[in-house]
């Protein structure tokens, strides 16, 4: 097999999105969004084969990859071919990380020649969406009390609203402003990168296919939302979710209007993972997710 690299750009959205659709894992690194959004921060490459793609990851000086796109009934053969890849073409062992549930049982790897190793950090939260549009019942009071406190607070002055590629500039200029009044302490600069990736993905905008939204308050946007949506599970991926963080109940309130506004026909919401932040995590876990997808680390021994 000759293996030719491939860059992850825009122009070959159309054209490797459909290996995106041969498996349905829940997970957002299946969702095509997803690739471009951190395809700077791992310096992504992919290898395309009349199966499926396999990745190449490098961060520093690691070299990775991640669950490969294909079928279930071929994702034995692509594990296998990557594995070559590392060790024959690369010189290196395998590290296969974000590998979801399923796939650790389609591959039944044997624990003599693999370390496989749950990883918290990035295990993706699942929400009932129905829930998250209403925010009823108890669980959700005092998320409720927030919303209620920002309507009353700016009545008359707030507007919820999709956006589209032209609206960009004051996305940019958003996140610019919240970057620099934002410190989070994050060893892999991961919330950096994050931003950057949005940057791409906004330049890009009109290639790729998202859903934004933006909550406005005396016609300045405060807070923005992108997302992608899988019709085959019904589930809406929020990638983004960015907002002013000294007014009350922006958070819950634009969590609450995307979903409503962008996502109605959405069963279910997998609002990604955690990456180990605490503050996060305590966040995605005060909107009661119905499910933790699991995923793992396959490195090789």
């Amino acid at each position: 097999m000759k293996y030719e690299l491939h860059e992850v750009i825009p122009e070959d959205y159309e054209e490797i999105k459909k290996y995106f659709k041969l498996r349905n894992p829940w997970t957002c690194e299946n969702i095509i969004l997803d690739a471009y959004l951190w395809k700077n921060y791992y310096d992504a490459r992919y290898i395309k084969y009349e199966k499926g793609i396999i990745w190449i990851y490098r961060n520093k000086d690691e070299l990775f990859t991640c669950t490969p796109l294909a079928a279930n009934e071929d994702l034995r053969e692509s594990f296998e071919l990557t594995q070559k890849y590392f060790n024959e073409e690369l010189g290196v062992k395998l590290h296969m990380y974000l590998v979801d549930e399923e796939a650790i049982e389609i591959l039944n790897l044997s624990e003599d020649k693999y370390i496989i190793e749950e990883d918290r950090d990035y295990f993706d939260y699942i929400y009932d969406a129905e829930k998250l549009r209403n925010l009823s019942g108890k669980k959700y009071h005092k998320k409720k009390n927030h919303v209620n406190a920002f309507k009353k607070e700016y009545e008359g002055r707030y507007e919820f609203r999709l956006m589209c590629c032209m609206e960009n500039g004051q996305v940019r200029e958003f996140l610019d402003n919240w970057i620099k009044e934002r410190q989070i302490e994050d060893e892999y600069n991961r919330v950096d990168a994050e931003a950057e990736g949005i940057y791409y993905i906004l330049d890009n905008c009109h290639m790729l296919k998202m859903r934004m939204g933006g909550v406005f308050i005396d016609g300045k946007l405060e807070a923005f939302s992108i997302g992608s949506y899988s019709s085959t599970e019904r589930m809406a991926y929020i990638h983004v979710e960015k907002a002013n963080p000294n007014i009350r109940g922006l958070y819950p309130f634009i969590n609450m209007e995307f979903l409503r506004q962008g996502f109605e026909d959405a069963l279910y919401v997998n609002r990604e993972d955690d990456m180990g932040l605490e503050g996060l995590r305590k966040a995605k876990l005060s909107y009661h997710p119905i499910k933790l997808v699991k995923k793992y680390n396959i490195i090789e021994k």
